[in-house]
């Protein structure tokens, strides 16, 4: 096995990735203690996205508001701007008047094995997504796809608009790949990934390219990209003379695999949907 000094252009140690017999899954299964997730759940979102998000008045608009001590939560007149509340829990009434807020919206992050389909129903039988979900929350939609074959990291929620913006091409929502490749790696292919290459459908470049791992005339390469055209991975990295044997994603923007076993969901942090809402404008 070679190492060197990481850096875009070179390997890494072993265990930075995928294992070190190339048969394993990256480093995500559970096999270590789950990192302490913080304060995030605790912190609440900002008044005013709340109450915009409810439909009261624009987050310009309900600034205003509350300048004008028109809100007021759980009894007491709001006086500064940037408050954080709990819609389900706190008491939020303007002029008065209590409103009912109810956000059902939830994310998820599904580590999806390879073979199944990235639809919530198949007419062909296939295990799918939806299969994996079931009931677990009404309306839920996946966040773009993940080729049959292809593993890791995929989210669905029933938030429409977050739906939407993340999988849409001109939010640039950067997407991370971990590939198993037969060949060695050139030193130069970062640039050249960089750079732009052409492919039948045009151009594709790389955010970030870095080889993780060489063993036995495989190698394991990080790609980072925002693409979403069909098999964009694949196809760039066989058109580089690497064909792949393997591929996971390890993350979607801020949200990372983590150490989620294969075929497990979890429930998205306040933190994370929040990091997520801010990266497409929400």
């Amino acid at each position: 096995m070679s190492t060197g000094t990481p850096n875009d252009e070179s390997t890494t140690d072993a265990g930075d990735g995928w294992s070190e017999d190339m048969e394993l899954a990256p480093a995500h299964p559970g096999d270590r203690p789950a990192a302490d997730d913080g304060d995030d759940d605790r912190q609440g979102e900002r008044l005013q996205k709340v109450l915009a998000r409810a439909g009261v008045a624009s987050r310009r608009v309900v600034e205003d508001m509350i300048d004008a001590g028109r809100i007021s939560v759980n009894g007491k007149q709001v006086l500064v701007q940037g408050m954080r509340v709990d819609a389900q829990t706190d008491k939020i009434s303007v002029d008065g008047v209590r409103l009912e807020i109810r956000d059902d919206r939830v994310t998820y992050a599904i580590n999806k094995p390879s073979g199944v389909i990235t639809a919530m129903t198949d007419d062909r039988n296939r295990p799918t997504v939806g299969d994996m979900v079931g009931d677990l929350a009404p309306g839920l939609v996946h966040v773009g796809r993940l080729d049959q074959d292809t593993e890791g990291l995929l989210l669905v929620t029933n938030d429409g608009e977050l739906a939407h913006r993340l999988a849409h091409p001109s939010y640039g929502v950067r997407k991370t790949y971990l590939a198993q490749v037969s060949g060695s790696v050139p030193r130069d292919l970062f640039r050249r990934l960089r750079s732009g290459v052409e492919l039948e459908d045009g151009p594709v470049k790389v955010d970030s390219f870095r080889v993780v791992d060489t063993h036995a005339g495989q190698s394991v390469v990080e790609v980072v990209l925002h693409e979403g055209r069909k098999h964009i991975v694949r196809r760039l990295l066989a058109h580089v003379g690497l064909p792949v044997s393997r591929l996971t994603r390890t993350a979607v923007g801020p949200v990372q695999l983590q150490r989620m076993r294969s075929g497990s969901i979890r429930k998205l942090t306040r933190g994370e949907v929040g990091s997520l809402e801010e990266l497409v404008g929400l």
